[in-house]
């Protein structure tokens, strides 16, 4: 019998309702692997250990209905889980325990599923590597010595690693999409206001969500079902969709035609043969498939990137830090942070309003297409330390926006957007390519998604990371 990590989430639910399995026995299997084997790979900031132990004997009792009941499912140190600690990946909250539950964490609870701990991520979110003053750097589990991204860096390596079956993730630049590229996962962004940040997280920009990441296409389905909700107040509705979008993973996508293109809008970012390699796998592999696959130019420019880093710089100021503690800031929080407070509300508003035009101008033309494909991220995973291995701060952040050039586009937009992990180097590193939908369109990009890991055999295969 296969040993109860290789199951996949919705497999693992199967077991425990056939009892073939208890939610007690899955929990402590997968905290025994943390303990063990964490340490190498840095996913968790906290391990909630006893209080995941708990939940799991109150299931053993009264299982709810759902496809992932008795699950483990962690948090992102971003969500607030009512009396346990939230960091936001900065020493300045060190001591800071959340007063409520997001309601999205209440959503996974009534589903049924455990929750293990808090993932870590990286300081309020902003890098696309995961490097705190908190905890060890998130790993990918592929190569020890590279990152697993970012913002969802421990996340994805906890998922990737076997530290868990799924995860909740959250995306406000590609946070969602760039550590699963990394790790090898499937990771999507829902279309702007499937997922309500409720009830204190704003949401007034719109460009961040929560989102599922997992092995497979059916699991990562099945937990965006569960976490799909809006709440009073939400500034955003994403528009309804038919079914369950769990049933989209079962479902043939018909044929669709899709555009893609592999100029990055980010000056002087550069595509690293591997990436292009996947990039052009991906397009044989859906044309084979019977779709058909246009070029087309970018929709986007580097006109808009200025716009987008003016944002950016005042998103890093939403998390309010007293002055005594500003020495206790990454390097770059406070750079970001310091050119943030001098924007003045004019410039914000007109980079945002100039950000909307150009997402009408590009809708008009993505919108004749069923999906996009781009190249998720542009280089291989990056070395742990690479980011920061430079003389100035703000060589850090030209580097975080070469490398994640082409993701952000879509949080812009509010379209839904996936990670398909369809190509492994000669050294066994993971790149991952993107796909993107109407908006609305995550059921389409869903059907399509399955589809292309059925006829890849499944996107692991027979690979493992050595850590698994």
């Amino acid at each position: 019998m296969r040993e109860l990590h290789e199951l996949s989430a919705l497999e693992q639910a199967q077991a425990i309702r056939d009892q073939d399995i208890s939610p007690v026995e899955l929990t402590q299997h997968y905290l025994d692997r943390i303990e063990r084997i964490d340490p190498e790979v840095g996913a968790y900031v906290t391990v909630t250990a006893e209080r995941a132990l708990d939940q799991a004997r109150r299931l053993e009792k009264e299982l709810p209905d759902g496809p992932l009941a008795g699950v483990p499912i962690p948090i992102k140190d971003l969500n607030l889980v009512k009396d346990v600690p939230i960091m936001f990946g900065s020493a300045t909250y060190r001591d800071f325990v959340a007063p409520v539950d997001d309601t999205v964490v209440e959503r996974l609870r009534e589903a049924g599923t455990v929750m293990l701990g808090k993932t870590a991520t990286p300081e309020f979110g902003l890098p696309c590597y995961t490097e705190t003053f908190l905890s060890p750097p998130a790993r990918t589990p592929w190569d020890l010595t590279r990152s697993a991204g970012g913002s969802s860096g421990g996340a994805a390596a906890a998922v990737a690693a076997g530290l868990a079956p799924a995860a909740q993730g959250s995306d406000g630049a590609g946070s969602i999409r760039i550590p699963a590229s990394v790790c090898g996962l499937y990771g999507i962004k829902p279309t702007r206001g499937r997922i309500s940040f409720a009830p204190i997280i704003p949401d007034l920009a719109g460009m961040s969500t929560n989102g599922p990441i997992a092995r497979t296409v059916a699991d990562a389905a099945a937990l965006l079902d569960v976490m799909a909700h809006h709440s009073p107040g939400d500034l955003f509705h994403a528009p309804p969709h038919d079914g369950t979008f769990l049933e989209h993973a079962t479902r043939g996508p018909g044929r669709l035609r899709i555009a893609r293109y592999a100029r990055p809008p980010v000056p002087d970012a550069e595509l690293d043969p591997d990436v292009l390699t996947a990039y052009e796998d991906a397009a044989a592999t859906l044309a084979a498939l019977g779709h058909e696959v246009v070029d087309i130019d970018p929709p986007f420019g580097p006109d808009i990137v200025p716009q987008f880093v003016t944002m950016w710089y005042v998103f890093a100021c939403m998390h309010p830090v007293a002055d005594h503690q500003s020495d206790q800031l990454r390097p770059l929080t406070r750079w970001l942070r310091e050119r943030g407070t001098a924007t003045s509300a004019p410039a914000f508003l007109q980079a945002q309003a100039s950000l909307q035009l150009a997402t009408r101008a590009a809708l008009a033309v993505t919108d004749a297409y069923d999906a996009v494909l781009t190249p998720t991220v542009t280089q291989q995973p990056r070395p742990v330390g690479w980011f920061e291995d430079v003389d100035d701060v703000q060589e850090t952040f030209e580097r975080m926006k070469r490398f994640a050039a082409f993701p952000a586009i879509y949080n812009v937009t509010g379209q839904p957007a996936v990670n398909l992990p369809l190509h492994w180097t000669a050294d066994g590193l993971p790149i991952g390519v993107m796909l993107a939908g109407r908006i609305g369109g995550e059921a389409t990009l869903i059907s399509l998604s399955a589809q292309v890991e059925a006829a890849r055999g499944g996107f692991w295969g027979d690979r493992r990371p050595t850590v698994w």
